[in-house]
């Protein structure tokens, strides 16, 4: 069933306030017309999905149709927040595409073996960013066929 508005919900999982902006402005700029909801840190994160605590209401926190998943974040990292969200069958059918500032290989690796959907080292100028909101906007919603869109 399409969601009431018909807007793709996207959750940012993103402890950094001004990653966050920048992250929201380039959805903009790349004419990504979303529902974007956004978590501080991995706790977070699985609360919102678990629909428990503050985000227990499903009409002010529905489920989202991707994830952008920050890795350094604090409480419980990107990387922990995965494996949990991989390893529930409710939710490992969510897309959850890694955006990252990391440079290391083995975080690359080891998100892969998580059954990340992928993996993006978030660019450092804006206009970069916005590319990347385009690209992910073309192939996750308008390209590719997500289950959530269609449950």
């Amino acid at each position: 069933m399409p969601h009431p508005n018909n807007l793709p919900i996207l959750l940012l999982a993103e402890d950094d306030e001004d990653d966050f902006i920048l992250a929201r402005d380039a959805l903009h700029e790349a004419k990504f017309e979303c529902q974007l909801f956004r978590v501080k840190n991995g706790e977070e994160l699985l609360e919102y999905l678990y629909q428990k605590g503050p985000f227990e209401n499903p009409r002010q926190s529905p489920l989202p149709d991707l994830i952008l998943l920050d890795l350094n974040m604090p409480k419980k990292d990107g990387r922990e927040a995965l494996e949990e969200i991989k390893s529930q069958a409710r939710l490992r059918r969510i897309p959850v595409i890694i955006l990252t500032t990391s440079q290391n290989q083995e975080d690359v690796w080891r998100c892969y073996e998580l059954n990340a959907n992928a993996f993006i080292r978030k660019p450092a100028r804006f206009d970069q960013i916005v590319k990347v909101m385009k690209s992910i906007r073309g192939f996750w919603f308008e390209t590719a066929q997500l289950p959530s869109l269609y449950s």
